[in-house]
């Protein structure tokens, strides 16, 4: 078996996931499992630093120590293009990009190109399940089976525990009948029941609430949810409830393997022969609710504080502030010391967001609520460096410099 077949079946991201939490393809990495985070924190209102400065200052000398860390892991990780934002109220924002968007024409990496950002998309998905809770629709502890029938464990397992990786159900792109398929063609369409179905043929991994373990089969199930008490498809539900109010008019929720321009060229080894290919057009439908969304810079800079606040940028409520509290409980899941992950959203050491993985691309998007800083990192390819996502790798460079007493990081192991 490659190595790319191998960290397909891994699933994707983080996620941790949560893109990138662990799963490869569509989720996004969330990968491994954090351990406790602040329980309960109140986006709204910050939470102690530690002694020293909490964020640094974005001077020309800082800008410089930046591009210096990124083209180091570029040239380290081979990473062929990076964007990258950070932006602190009342600070000169850092905006720039590196590299290439395309190999064979040489175009430049740029702030404006549409990006595939994988298991980012988890984050929108559960806010649409969010909202239906907050009008009564759906509650967090109803079992599936409410909802939807032909689940193992269907009357035991929670919406709550789909949202926060405590279902036991196996993940379907780890499932090897998935990967075939997938690899052999990559812009085949999947159906949410056909995804499922590659889950459902394996026994479950362990009971409800007993541990954590990153699933994109949990976000497919909350995806099906909310069309089902919505009356809506999931992405025209999250276009007129989030992303319109959000003001996010370069975001979308594909139908297939559209892709909007400009954007970049993705570069991954996720391919039936472990050589490297161009998934700009593969089919992100295998990820659907999990991982199948595409963004830019700018509208990632607005969903980074509106998804870790619960407020759209005008003010209003996106998800009801007790709703919000529940989402960002984020208890410990394994032994990563200051991560954990919530409902849909993870805490790393303080930064409240999510990552995301799929063929060709890694995100980032991430908020400190202490600082009010926005970190986003968008690159052009998956291919890990050192047992790491590259997105984790850049994100740890990142804020060693800009926040040294909060470094995101988020190891991962690697098989294969």
């Amino acid at each position: 078996m490659s190595q790319s077949s191998a960290r397909l079946r891994r699933g994707a991201a983080v996620a941790v996931t949560v893109g990138t939490l662990m799963a490869p393809l569509a989720a996004g990495p969330v990968r491994a499992a954090p351990a406790a985070a602040p329980a309960a924190l109140a986006a709204d209102s910050p939470s102690p630093a530690p002694p020293g400065p909490a964020v640094r200052d974005l001077t020309p000398g800082v800008a410089r120590q930046l591009d210096v860390a990124v083209r180091r892991v570029m040239r380290e990780a081979n990473i062929p293009g990076v964007t990258v934002g950070i932006w602190t109220p009342g600070q000169p924002g850092y905006v720039r990009s590196f590299g290439v968007a395309d190999k064979s024409t040489g175009q430049q990496m740029a702030p404006d190109l549409y990006m595939r950002i994988g298991s980012e998309t988890k984050t929108f998905t559960v806010t649409a399940l969010l909202q239906l809770v907050d009008q009564k629709k759906v509650g967090l502890d109803d079992p599936i089976g409410k909802y939807i029938g032909g689940v193992p464990n269907e009357n035991r397992m929670t919406l709550r525990q789909l949202a926060g990786m405590r279902s036991g159900l196996f993940n379907y792109s780890e499932d090897p009948g998935f990967v075939k398929d997938l690899t052999s063609n990559p812009q085949r369409p999947f159906t949410p029941q056909q995804l499922l179905a590659h889950s459902f043929k394996h026994q479950v991994m362990f009971q409800p609430g007993q541990k954590f373990s990153y699933s994109n089969t949990n976000l497919i199930l909350l995806g099906l949810v909310v069309e089902k008490e919505s009356g809506q498809h999931l992405g025209d539900y999250i276009k007129e409830h989030v992303l319109d109010p959000a003001g996010m008019t370069h975001t979308l929720f594909p139908a297939g393997n559209e892709f909007p321009t400009p954007h970049a060229q993705g570069y991954t080894r996720q391919t039936a022969d472990g050589r490297e290919a161009d998934a700009a057009d593969w089919n992100p439908s295998w990820g659907w609710a999990a991982g199948a969304m595409i963004s830019t810079l700018g509208d990632l800079h607005t969903w980074a504080r509106t998804v870790a606040t619960g407020q759209f940028p005008d003010g209003r409520r996106m998800v009801g502030a007790a709703t919000q509290k529940q989402r960002l409980i984020t208890p410990q899941t394994g032994s990563i010391k200051g991560a954990g992950y919530g409902l849909g959203i993870f805490d790393v050491r303080g930064w409240i967001g999510h990552n995301g993985s799929l063929p060709g691309y890694e995100s980032l998007t991430v908020y400190l609520p202490s600082t009010r800083t926005t970190l986003v990192v968008l690159l052009n390819t998956d291919t890990g460096y050192r047992s790491q996502e590259p997105s984790t790798v850049l994100g740890e460079a990142i804020t060693r410099i800009i926040t040294p007493a909060h470094v995101y990081n988020l190891p991962v192991t690697r098989t294969g």
